[in-house]
């Protein structure tokens, strides 16, 4: 299974008792899940179950999901909601007789909240129109997380490169001449005699000595052995069908701890120059892996 990306954007529209309505969820990178809601009042109804289904769907991420209802565009009866409309004269009745109160026309009274309703709005928190746009998010879920296997599976494959560059590298380090004994013994030799400015030879069991501890100072060995692990393991988890970015994370952190190393203890030019590159390279898969889920 591909890796997935937390960047993704879905929308789905569809009619609700007679009602449009439009889900837009879109997903950033987040070190956690973090999931935000914006629904029309009225449904706040529908926040526990929609929280519920966006969780289940992707366990990293900063996630918002927008609802836009609009209602009565189904074309809905509409009627007079005689209860309130009596509430509303009972009031009416109650207040002519004062000199503030100029008595309420006809017009202004249908206009208050509530005396007219059309089908639409009726239903508008019906059981039926909150599985409708249930629905509807779930096909909006569905969306985001097809986006974010499409972008994850980009990722893969500019991660996989990454690896490959940093493999070369380590293999070139493993090959650098300078970190031979003898190499380092003849550059030793050198430079002594150079410091010296003389040409008396230098006792050989002494130089070679010399030579030998310095080349084990400057040993990495054992550093390219653990970046060889590290590289093995990265493949396995662009492999893995979990969400592995914060493991990947953690390893390109191991990657950077090695390198840093590599370039410490480099006493050659060459060492230094692909120390860097590999510090490069692993730069860019500290960036890459921070947008995987």
């Amino acid at each position: 299974m591909p890796l997935r990306s937390m960047t993704g954007f879905a929308r789905s529209d569809g009619t609700a008792a007679g009602s449009r309505f439009h889900w837009e969820v879109r997903s950033v990178n987040g070190r956690g899940l973090d999931v935000r809601l914006r629904l029309p009042p009225g449904l706040e109804a529908l926040e526990a179950g929609a929280r519920e289904a966006l969780a289940s769907a992707v366990s990293r991420g900063n996630v918002s999901a927008t609802l836009t209802v609009d209602i009565g565009t189904g074309g809905g009866e509409v009627r007079i909601n005689e209860r309130v409309l009596a509430t509303m004269i009972a009031a009416v009745e109650r207040m002519a007789g004062r000199d503030f109160f100029d008595r309420a026309r006809p017009d202004g009274v249908l206009a208050l909240r509530g005396v007219i309703e059309s089908s639409d709005s009726a239903s508008a928190d019906s059981e039926t129109m909150k599985a409708e746009l249930m629905s509807g998010l779930a096909v909006a879920i569905e969306g985001l997380r097809a986006a974010r296997r499409m972008e994850g599976e980009r990722l893969e494959g500019a991660l996989a490169a990454l690896v490959a560059t940093i493999e070369t590298l380590v293999g070139r380090i493993a090959e650098v001449p300078a970190r031979q004994p003898e190499t380092v013994r003849l550059r030793l030799a050198e430079q002594v005699q150079r410091l010296m400015g003389t040409g008396a030879p230098l006792d050989p069991e002494r130089l070679h000595h010399e030579a030998v501890l310095i080349a084990t100072r400057a040993d990495v060995e054992e550093e390219i052995k653990r970046l060889g692990a590290h590289i093995a393991a990265a493949r396995a988890l662009l492999a893995d069908a979990a969400p592995t970015g914060r493991r990947l994370d953690f390893l390109a952190q191991e990657f950077n701890r090695e390198a840093n190393t590599i370039c410490s203890k480099s006493i050659d030019i060459e060492m230094t120059r692909l120390g860097l590159e590999l510090k490069v390279a692993i730069d860019q898969v500290r960036e890459q892996v921070q947008n995987i889920e």
